[in-house]
């Protein structure tokens, strides 16, 4: 039988969600510390994916995905977590390659909740969103309390949004096997702004800058694209920079997820209802593949690295 956790234990209700060209810094850049606020970080394992499923279908995606990749989860809880009124179905769920919070709202989902990628335990949630004012961020959605802490959504240049929680009573969580990718798709105009506000909010680095990536990496055959990868406490940043004549499913998906063996991880997948909607795909000494989970959740799942 599988473990559950206890419930009090979802972030925040881990809520509200989340995540997040000329004159971008260069990698040289990214690795200084100049300028940078002071982390409000506490680990990878605190960051979840908000995940919005297809109402009805919360317990088949979170068997999906605990089929495909193993791990824990909450007991589902009906509850409020937006600071306006609204009900969703709300459940926590740990695995080895990352932590998701999954809605499944039953009433209309107050804006802008559904547009943020990623939620960020931070140590002192005024003093983060001061941090992120202070990199360049808006305050999309100002501090609000929740059942076991406190709440609020920042969004970057370029758009990208992002929860920061903070709980009464700190969480303890396992660390990962893997820490997933947060997966950033940016124009040439907007890349520069936001790696400038990103880089000093999280105290990230550049670890790889590559200008001419593979374009079938993202289903564009024959053209290049900019890929850059980021580290921090906050976890691991991927940004492409296109024109936008992506192909679907590309752009869909918010997170990556490294796997061992991804062959096997897509038969499981597979096996458990979720659809491969592109590749596998070699590139370097990396395969991914476009996977889309019960719920209608796609994700990107890959093996190795080329950074």
């Amino acid at each position: 039988m599988k473990r559950r956790v206890t419930a009090w234990m979802v972030p925040a209700l881990l809520v509200v969600l989340s995540t997040l060209g000329a004159g971008a810094p260069s990698s040289a850049q990214g690795r200084g510390s100049g300028g940078r606020s002071e982390s409000v970080a506490v680990g990878a394992q605190y960051d979840s994916t908000h995940v919005y499923v297809t109402p009805g279908e919360m317990d088949a995606f979170v068997d999906s995905w605990q089929a495909t990749f193993g791990g824990t989860h909450t007991a589902k809880v009906v509850t409020t977590v937006t600071p306006t009124p609204s009900r969703t179905a709300s459940e926590l769920v740990f695995s080895p390659v990352g932590t998701l919070s999954v809605f499944g709202f039953q009433t209309p989902v107050p804006y802008p909740f559904g547009a943020e990628r990623t939620g960020w335990l931070v140590t002192d949630l005024d003093k983060g969103v001061r941090a992120a004012r202070a990199s360049g961020a808006q305050v999309v959605v100002a501090p609000f309390d929740d059942p076991i802490g406190r709440d609020a959504v920042v969004q970057f240049p370029g758009g990208i949004d992002a929860q920061l929680y903070w709980h009464t009573t700190a969480p303890a969580y396992p660390a990962l096997q893997s820490v997933p990718d947060n997966r950033v798709y940016l124009t040439p105009d907007s890349v520069g702004p936001f790696l400038r506000s990103y880089l000093r909010f999280t105290g990230g680095r550049i670890v790889s800058d590559r200008r001419a990536a593979d374009g079938a990496e993202l289903g564009m055959d024959g053209r290049t694209y900019r890929r850059i990868t980021i580290r921090s406490t906050f976890g691991n940043t991927v940004i492409s920079v296109t024109d936008g004549h992506l192909p679907y499913p590309f752009g869909r998906e918010v997170t990556g997820y490294a796997v061992r063996d991804l062959a096997a991880t897509l038969g499981r997948a597979e096996a458990a209802g979720s659809k491969v909607l592109w590749g596998p795909y070699a590139s370097g000494g990396r395969r991914s593949a476009m996977v889309q989970f019960p719920g209608g959740y796609v994700a990107e799942l890959h093996q190795g690295s080329d950074d």
